[in-house]
């Protein structure tokens, strides 16, 4: 029987380790980016803790945010704050410690509505506070803001003042320019 040694491999062999901290920190720096964008671009973010909580009632609160147009994240707290930096909502940064998610919408009522609506019924959602835009809300200026009229419930009262039926608007704007501008004309003077 023959001297059998295991032989090392020739060469370089792939640093395993390095290459997964590299597909790690790209994925990181994927979150932070989408954060930032969040971030940005959301009329209000508000910060909640939700320890405890259930992954059913998590899904719970997903929908019901997506059904406002809005969204929930969770991300790591070290991670937003990257991502947090520079943009108008910094403020939100100090409340995030802990099991904390994230609500945000465009409407910049949505999300506080959702939230604090969802709170009332589920004591495990605890609200830190959040932000609108620059403006930095504690939790009394979330359940401010979540008791405002959302961006539907505004137009809907606009078109109430007008003193015209939707259908009646909706029906003006299939109608050719001219028709438009009589009916302008006519609410204008019943206006004045």
């Amino acid at each position: 029987m023959g001297n059998h040694h295991r032989t090392e491999p020739r060469g370089p062999q792939p640093p395993l380790i390095i290459w997964s901290e590299t597909v790690d920190r790209a994925l990181k720096e994927k979150l932070v980016d989408e954060l930032g964008q969040i971030f940005e671009s959301s009329g209000v973010v508000v910060v909640s803790r939700y320890e405890g909580m259930t992954v059913a009632e998590m899904q719970d609160l997903r929908a019901q945010m997506r059904e406002v147009g809005g969204s929930i994240r969770v991300a790591k707290n070290r991670l937003a704050k990257i991502a947090l930096d520079g943009k108008p909502c910094v403020s939100i940064a100090n409340l995030l410690t802990g099991m904390t998610v994230l609500a945000y919408s465009e409407d910049p009522v949505a999300a506080a509505k959702v939230v604090q609506a969802y709170s009332k019924g589920n004591p495990k959602l605890e609200i830190l506070g959040g932000a609108m835009g620059e403006s930095a809300l504690d939790v009394a200026g979330v359940k401010a803001v979540a008791a405002m009229p959302s961006r539907e419930e505004l137009i809907a009262s606009i078109v109430g003042c007008i003193g015209a039926p939707a259908s009646n608007i909706a029906g003006a704007i299939g109608a050719p320019a001219s028709n438009i501008a009589s009916i302008l004309s006519t609410i204008e003077e019943k206006a004045a």
